[in-house]
């Protein structure tokens, strides 16, 4: 009987510490995993029942339904798209053709942003001229 206790008591150990070392940082609650190692190696039977009552971080329950439950029917396959006209499709655009339109865009922003300037600096020469 000894020898069974002893075996048990080995095998929950061995899985404490793997179950410590395996868990992520951020799975693992109120102390550093080494200290979690520290404390199942030195008090072996407290640190195994502490690491799986109060260090670990168990993942919520999912609800799963029960049988016949409509929520585990698949769902049906969406309706496929309607097909465009022959006529309406239009060829993608090359990388060129964006890269020009944008040159474009940021030319008429920095443009735009040159005008209020300008704009700012006049106001500012009028108000001094008064």
């Amino acid at each position: 009987m000894p020898v069974l206790i002893s075996a048990v008591l080995f095998l929950v150990v061995v899985g404490a510490l793997i179950d410590i070392i395996t868990k992520q940082d951020g799975q693992v609650k109120h102390l550093p995993k080494l200290v979690w190692i520290f404390l199942v190696i030195f008090l072996p039977l407290i640190g195994s029942i502490l690491w799986f009552t109060i260090g670990r971080e168990y993942n919520a329950p999912v609800d799963r339904g029960t049988f016949a439950d409509l929520r585990r029917r698949p769902s049906p396959a969406p309706a496929p798209a309607p097909r465009q006209a022959a006529y309406d499709m239009r060829p993608a655009r090359t990388t060129e053709e964006e890269l020009a339109e944008l040159d474009r865009e940021i030319e008429f922003h920095n443009e735009q942003a040159r005008i209020e300037r300008l704009e700012a600096e006049l106001e500012k020469r009028r108000k001094e001229s008064e």
